[in-house]
C-alpha cells in the first residue's frame, strides 16, 4: 500500500474485559464501514473462540468471517500463519508484531492486562517505531 499504516494499541484496563469481545466489535464497526479484516488469533483455542463470538456479535447480529483467509469480509488466522493479503484492517491479539504492517491501512492491537502481554506490546511498539510507524494508544476503561 502506498499510505502509511495506521498503528492503534487499544489497552484493556480490567482483566474482566475480553481482548477477543473486543476484536469482534472492533470487526463489526470495521466491516459496515466497509473494510475487510484480518483477526490473528494467539491459538487454535482463540481462533475458536473468536469464531463462536463472531456469530452473536455483537447479541443478535452476525458478523461474516471465516477461518483464514479468503472471500469473506472478515478472516481469522492463527499467530504463524502468513498473511497473504493486503487489507484494510489487521486485529492483532498475538503477542508478535504483524509482519510488513504497510501492507494494511490500518493495525489495531489490543493489550490485556497481564504484565507479560503488556511487555511485549512495549516491544511490538518500539518494532512499529522502529519501522517508521507512529502507534497511538487508548485507554479502554
Amino acid at each position: 500500500m502506498s499510505e502509511t499504516c495506521q498503528v492503534d494499541f487499544y489497552i484493556l484496563a480490567r482483566p474482566t474485559q475480553s481482548a477477543g469481545e473486543l476484536a469482534c466489535r472492533l470487526a463489526m464497526k470495521a466491516w459496515t464501514q466497509g473494510h475487510s479484516v484480518i483477526v490473528c488469533a494467539e491459538s487454535t483455542e482463540q481462533a475458536e473462540r473468536l469464531d463462536e463470538l463472531m456469530w452473536d456479535c455483537p447479541p443478535g447480529r452476525f458478523l461474516p468471517h471465516q477461518r483464514g483467509e479468503g472471500e469473506a469480509p472478515v478472516g481469522i488466522v492463527t499467530q504463524g500463519e502468513e498473511l497473504t493479503r493486503e487489507g484494510d484492517l489487521v486485529i492483532n491479539l498475538t503477542t508478535e508484531p504483524v509482519p510488513d504492517p504497510s501492507r494494511f491501512r490500518r493495525l489495531l492491537e489490543i493489550v490485556p492486562v497481564s504484565s507479560g502481554r503488556r511487555d511485549a506490546s512495549r516491544e511490538k511498539y518500539r518494532t512499529y517505531r522502529e519501522q517508521g510507524l507512529s502507534p497511538e494508544t487508548h485507554k479502554m476503561g
